[in-house]
């Protein structure tokens, strides 16, 4: 049912729009139906363009601090203007670092709150390479929103159990894609080599080296060659690899060369935040994967053995990895299972009523 009257919505998020994955592939793709439903929808992202484009690159450092001042200033302007507003919708953070004080002033002045909430963000990431990071970015402001939000969406079962400690209201919607646009090449030949794919980005390629091994040994095996599909590249030494580069442009194109998807993720509590979003980019365009048996693969994405195959040790990974490159026929059935799952549970036309009723219910 749509709104008696047109109700104005501030999206607060972290990036501009049709930059980040997260917003990208969760809210963003609804804005339309939003709007046809009566909401108007304004953006206020913490980073400009400019900050988005530099802010993963090496060095820059002065760059990145005033733009980082600069995102701070937009939030006093949105301080000014957020009683004049039907609601509020935080993705992630309203600022990124420091304790919760901007958010606490936003909840204040508009209490009408949804919380959008992506990875296990309330656990402290303590690697070498982002613990000062850690430190001043801090977990408090995760905790206060979820305590205050009138409704959290998580990403994954496992953040919704999670978030279930500061507030029942939450459920977990994932990534989900335009099928319309995302669909399969419509091809299981056998190809020589079998192409193995994998799709990400700088921070998450870390995880493919979970599978050096593996590729390694059935590079022994069979003929395999390895296409990464990101920003970022990966070698294996002995292993046949084709780097590509990310453009979304040739996203779909790019993972229509792909005969088997491959996700691979460590066991560790940090796994439970995230959506299986890579699984499920394989599925929408009808293709086999064979993924980590952990988090929210395991529990909500895929049924192994039906739409996927679900992996842990070494050898359960050579093994089905290996009759999928044997059997055309299996990865032609799973991968049409897989792209009918795709449609049915993480497309945005079967997840828009979800959040219509979401926004009717709060707004």
């Amino acid at each position: 049912m749509k709104p008696q009257k047109r109700k104005k919505i501030l999206i607060v998020c972290q990036s501009p729009k049709g930059t980040n994955p997260g917003q990208r592939l969760k809210y963003e793709q609804y804005f339309p139906a939003l709007e046809k439903a009566g909401y108007d929808i304004t953006i206020s992202s913490f980073q400009s363009q400019r900050f988005w484009d530099i802010i993963y690159q090496e060095g820059r450092v002065l760059e990145k601090i005033f733009w980082t001042l600069v995102g701070y200033g937009r939030r006093n302007l949105d301080l000014l203007r957020l009683p004049f507003y039907d609601g509020l919708y935080i993705y992630m953070a309203v600022t990124p670092l420091g304790p919760p004080i901007f958010e606490r002033l936003f909840v204040t002045l508009n209490r009408k709150v949804i919380f959008d909430i992506e990875d296990m963000a309330f656990i402290t990431d303590t690697s070498k390479a982002n613990r000062w990071i850690a430190k001043i970015k801090g977990t408090k402001k995760y905790e206060y929103l979820s305590r205050k939000a009138k409704f959290v969406i998580t990403s994954s079962l496992g953040l919704s159990d999670k978030v279930n400690e500061f507030n029942k209201n939450n459920e977990a919607i994932t990534a989900t894609f335009d099928t319309n646009r995302f669909v399969p090449s419509g091809s299981y030949i056998q190809n020589d080599p079998i192409v193995i794919g994998w799709t990400g980005s700088h921070s998450t390629i870390k995880y493919l080296y979970l599978l050096d091994d593996v590729f390694k040994e059935l590079a022994t095996k069979r003929p395999i060659k390895i296409r990464v599909i990101a920003n970022a590249t990966y070698s294996c030494e002995g292993v046949e690899v084709e780097n590509v580069t990310w453009t979304e442009a040739n996203e779909i194109a790019d993972l229509q060369k792909i005969d088997i998807g491959v996700y691979p993720v460590p066991i560790e509590p940090w796994v439970l935040g995230k959506s299986g979003c890579k699984t499920i980019t394989y599925m929408s365009v009808g293709l086999p994967s064979v993924s980590t048996a952990y988090g929210n693969a395991k529990s909500l994405v895929v049924t192994d053995g039906v739409d996927g195959y679900l992996a842990l040790e070494h050898q359960e990974w050579i093994d089905k990895l290996i009759h999928l490159i044997d059997h055309p026929e299996e990865r032609e059935r799973m991968g049409k299972e897989a792209r009918k799952t795709a449609v049915e549970r993480f497309s945005v036309e079967a997840n828009t009523n979800r959040y219509l009723k979401l926004f009717n219910k709060i707004y």
